[in-house]
Order: structure tokens, then C-alpha cells, then sequence
């Protein structure tokens, strides 16, 4: 064509690593295109760019096809137009389209995961020694625990625990975090009875114009602590973790 440019029309669209997240809504589906693994973690807050995690910024009715959504399709069925609104409802409700491989894969993946955060952060009450992650996934099995791919590891290692000792399928509980605790010896006087009582057992103490404490905690009294020294000493006193449990794991959180 003289004078002019030849149009190629747009077709297929083609896309490689792709995960097609998929929402019906109103009668429609409407599917975005991701990255693989990448949903998981947008759902679970570890990931927080979304350029991270959309292969295109755009709303298909059909991925595959390069079939974008109309503006009237998405007002219509979502009550707005605006793409991140709608994009955002899509990844957080949508249904990830895996196949029963990678679905298994992915299964087996998180169910290792929540049972090494839960290896390294619980011991046996009676020992005090740690459980391998197979016998953490073996008490998994015992309870019939579900996994759920679109919450964390962390989250569902806290389901697990608590499962595992209603259910008395293991002897378990959280490892004891070691903190020390520094104030002026007067405020120590006066909050002495209110500390002791969040306290497992006490490791070290000194006292005088400066008081010392290095003791065990259940981290579940880690922020009582926090809170009460801030509060009652504004300031003048700190709370420092030494080890979540005596085999010098730093991490404070589960």
C-alpha cells in the first residue's frame, strides 16, 4: 500500500512461564497473566511489586487469545473500570489455573516448608530437643492437616502446632526465647512482680543502680514485655533478644 502502513491485527498473545489466574464474576471470566509462583506470594504479602508478579497490565476475558476486557465489561460485572482495583480483586479471589502436577508439586512444596518452620522453632516440653521434618510431616499426616498454597509457611506452621497439641499427636511446644532486659535498678524494684510473671525462668540477675536480667521467655510474652518496659521505664530500659532457643537460632519470629 502506497503512502501507507500495512495493519496487522493483534491475534494470539504469547506468553512464556505464564499462570493464568481466573475469576468468573457476573456471568464473565476474566483471567490475568502471571508470573508463575509469583501469585502465591503477592496473596501471602511477600511480594509487593506487582510488576513483579502481572506479565502484562492488562484484563483478558482470554489470555491465550490476547482477548483484553472492555472497559463496559468491567463496570458492568466489577462496578468500576479502573484496572489495579480490578486486577488486584482478580489475584486475591481468582483461581490459579496449575496443572494436577504442578498443583501436587506445588502441594508437597508448602507442606516441606510448614514443617521446617515448625522443626526449627518447637522442641519436645520433656527433652528440650528439636524434632527432625519428617516427624513433623508425620504428625502432619496424623492430624490430616490441609495446606493451603496461598497462605505462607509461617502462618500455617502456627495452625499446625496448635493442632498437633489439641490433638495430642505429639508432645510439642515453642522453643524459649532468651532475652535480656536492662533498667534502673529503682524501676526494677517496683515492676519486679509484674516481670516475674511473664518469665519462665531466670537465667542470670544483677543488681544495683543498673538492673540485669538475662532469662527465658514463651515468645508469646515477648511483646507483654516489650510493652511493660517501655511503658513503666519510658526509655530508660531495653529489651534484647539473645536466642530464640538454646541452640542460638536469632530469629524472634515464628
Amino acid at each position: 500500500m502506497a503512502g501507507g502502513k500495512i495493519f496487522q491485527p493483534v491475534a494470539k498473545i504469547r506468553l512464556t512461564n505464564v499462570s493464568i489466574v481466573r475469576l468468573r464474576k457476573g456471568g464473565k471470566r476474566f483471567e490475568l497473566a502471571c508470573y508463575k509462583n509469583k501469585v502465591t506470594e503477592w496473596r501471602t504479602g511477600v511480594e509487593k511489586d506487582i510488576d513483579e508478579v502481572l506479565q502484562i497490565h492488562q484484563v483478558y476475558m482470554n489470555v491465550s487469545k490476547g482477548q483484553v476486557a472492555k472497559s463496559e465489561e468491567l463496570r458492568k460485572c466489577f462496578g468500576t473500570d479502573n484496572l489495579s482495583e480490578v486486577i488486584n480483586e482478580i489475584l486475591m479471589k481468582g483461581e490459579q489455573q496449575v496443572s494436577d502436577k504442578e498443583r501436587n508439586h506445588n502441594l508437597d512444596n508448602m507442606l516441606r516448608d510448614i514443617a521446617t518452620v515448625v522443626a526449627e522453632k518447637c522442641v519436645n516440653p520433656s527433652t528440650q530437643q528439636p524434632y527432625t521434618v519428617t516427624m513433623i510431616e508425620k504428625a502432619m499426616a496424623d492430624i490430616h492437616y490441609s495446606v493451603n498454597v496461598n497462605r505462607s509457611a509461617k502462618q500455617q506452621a502456627l495452625d499446625v502446632i496448635k493442632q498437633i497439641q489439641d490433638q495430642g499427636t505429639l508432645p510439642i511446644s515453642r522453643a524459649q526465647m532468651r532475652i535480656r532486659v536492662v533498667m534502673p535498678g529503682k524501676d526494677a524494684k517496683r515492676l519486679k512482680d509484674k516481670l516475674n510473671a511473664l518469665l519462665s525462668s531466670i537465667e542470670d540477675e544483677e543488681k544495683g543502680e543498673e538492673y540485669e536480667l538475662v532469662c527465658l521467655i514463651d515468645p508469646g510474652q515477648y511483646r507483654a514485655i516489650t510493652e511493660l518496659v517501655g511503658r513503666e521505664v519510658k526509655g530508660a530500659g531495653e529489651v534484647v533478644v539473645l536466642s530464640l532457643r538454646d541452640t542460638n537460632d536469632e530469629d524472634n519470629t515464628l
